[in-house]
């Protein structure tokens, strides 16, 4: 078979989780299944970096030089079988602006791991919404595949037209992760991770946090947040962890109990429950909200809780703190869920084969 080249115009770096985990992570297994993917990131490092760090005019220094070299990068003709687009090419630009700058890229696949459509179609802004709700929609419409990450995506490519609809979740790569020895006690870890860009879904469970921790003398570790975020917790302070990607497996061994709190609206629905799955892989028994892809990923009882409203959140979390067999059952059970279903090596084969058809065409 012929090997396929493929240009991943991605939306970040390494730093970025999206691009990370739905493209980055496949490449060398891609490579080992006849496919060569060329990466053009659009916001470098850099990017975030600043954004995180409340440097605002320096990231929107960045993201215009950027845009602007991924307008000669699609103006390149060079050699290729097929594109593979990380939600859209170029933000916030009117769709017949990126179709044609997006001439060479044909035909080409496009991914979403989050509802990107709602960042226009529900704006508060008049003016976006008029000239970009529709925008991922027609992007949809014209991509050889879209891959989505969850069944919400998937139904709005569907409701878009798109030729084609794969759902391929975000999964890890279960072997950089070790399984917790969950020992028996006196101050067992609820763990959260994320960025400061979620860290407003940890806050809205504050209150039951705090009640469950006092009351069974428990601790609270949070990865990724920014350091400001302990100030807002009274009774129990929480231990913040800044997050890398060579530490986070071994700052999520240090947990006992994983949560991915949620509000239930439009965006979150389109969120892909990567923190659980990264939970799992360290047999980590979770409590998620009922939003979503945690609706698919959470075996309600099996390998973790389902929590709908602040008193199902304190069962659930206490139930697991009085209960290490729980924890552990629960847990491992989570871990076996991740190898035969949410890993990269399962879910390579089947993106290798969706690059391959659409690069066929």
């Amino acid at each position: 078979m012929k090997r396929l080249k493929v240009l991943l115009f991605s939306r970040y770096s390494r730093l970025g989780p999206s691009t990370r985990l739905r493209s980055l992570q496949y490449l060398p297994l891609l490579r080992d299944r006849g496919i060569d993917v060329e990466v053009h990131a659009l916001f470098p490092d850099a990017y975030l970096e600043n954004l995180y760090g409340n440097h605002s005019a320096a990231a929107r220094c960045i993201a215009w030089q950027s845009c602007a070299r991924r307008v000669v990068q699609t103006l390149r003709r060079d050699a290729h079988d097929l594109a593979w687009i990380e939600g859209e090419l170029f933000p916030y630009l009117p769709y017949w602006m990126e179709s044609l700058l997006a001439r060479s890229a044909r035909p080409y696949v496009v991914d979403y791991d989050d509802a990107l459509f709602h960042k226009y179609d529900l704006s508060s802004r008049p003016l976006v919404r008029r000239l970009l709700g529709r925008k991922i929609d027609r992007v949809m419409r014209g991509a050889a595949c879209v891959i989505a990450g969850n069944r919400y995506l998937a139904a709005r490519a569907e409701r878009a037209g798109a030729a084609r609809i794969e759902i391929i979740p975000t999964v890890v790569d279960e072997q950089r992760y070790a399984v917790v020895d969950h020992a028996d006690t006196e101050a067992p870890v609820i763990g959260w991770i994320g960025s400061p860009a979620t860290e407003e879904y940890l806050l809205d469970n504050r209150e039951v946090l705090e009640q469950v921790c006092a009351r069974h003398d428990a601790r609270l570790l949070l990865v990724g947040p920014r350091t400001e975020v302990a100030g807002e917790f009274g009774s129990v302070v929480p231990e913040v962890a800044a997050w890398s990607e060579d530490s986070e497996a071994a700052t999520l061994a240090r947990m006992d109990i994983g949560i991915m709190p949620l509000r239930d609206g439009p965006w979150e629905r389109g969120k892909c429950g990567y923190k659980i799955i990264q939970y799992m892989a360290c047999g980590l028994p979770v409590v998620a909200s009922t939003v979503g892809a945690n609706l698919d990923i959470v075996q309600h009882g099996e390998n973790g809780f389902l929590a709908d409203g602040m008193a199902a959140w304190r069962d659930g979390l206490e139930q697991l703190i009085r209960n290490r067999a729980l924890r552990t059952r629960m847990g491992l059970a989570g871990r076996a869920r991740v190898e035969h279903e949410y890993n990269v090596g399962v879910q390579a084969s089947r993106l290798a084969d969706v690059l391959h058809g659409a690069g066929r065409h």
